[in-house]
């Protein structure tokens, strides 16, 4: 169990390739570090996530992330609107490991809404994301739910409380120059912002 999300135990967990879980501002996440294959591939072997699905990718903000240069000026008018927040922002990447964007050759981002969680970003670098369950159950918004579906299968958790709601990220990107959500989710996303 790890202190808070700004403990330097749990910065070089993650920093070592651990996995853990933790809350974020929509749900409890189980985070791994997005430069590292092996514990992102972990984190979908924990999920029984489903191979060719992408996870979000959470940021400390823009500067973290290396492909703005293919950003549209949707993209950058979203993330002007909406971040800090709960829009994952769908966009196009040039990273060419498909582990991250397994064959869609599009990243989501999203920059949360919790000054703790980035700072602990700002230290690790991007995380992936995807809700702390597994693959077709119930999103945890508690620890005990979290330890529930994982016990030791995860590096450790951080205990957030009980977080508000289950409701995810709302998913949006650019199709053909125009704004589309491609999930509604926390946060009501106007397409014609």
């Amino acid at each position: 169990m790890f202190a808070s999300l700004t403990d330097p135990a749990l910065i070089a967990c993650l920093s070592g390739g651990g996995v853990v879980v933790i809350p974020t501002d929509t749900m409890y996440g189980v985070v791994a570090r997005a430069s590292d294959k092996q514990a992102v591939e972990r984190v979908y072997q924990i999920r029984g996530r489903t191979p060719e699905k992408p996870c979000i990718m959470l940021v400390a903000g823009r500067r973290q992330i290396t492909d703005t240069g293919l950003w549209t000026a949707a993209h950058k008018q979203l993330a002007d609107t909406y971040w800090p927040g709960a829009l994952s922002l769908v966009a196009p990447t040039a990273a060419t490991e498909p582990y991250l964007h397994r064959g869609t050759h599009t990243l989501a981002y999203r920059m949360p809404n919790r000054d703790d969680l980035r700072r602990l970003l700002t230290n690790t670098g991007p995380l992936i994301a995807p809700s702390a369950n597994p693959e077709g159950h119930p999103p945890s918004i508690t620890l005990l739910e979290a330890q529930a579906y994982f016990g030791d299968k995860v590096d450790g958790y951080v205990d957030g409380g009980t977080l508000a709601g289950d409701t995810p990220s709302t998913v949006a990107g650019v199709v053909n120059n125009e704004i589309h959500v491609f999930r509604q989710g926390a946060l009501y996303v106007n397409q014609h912002v």
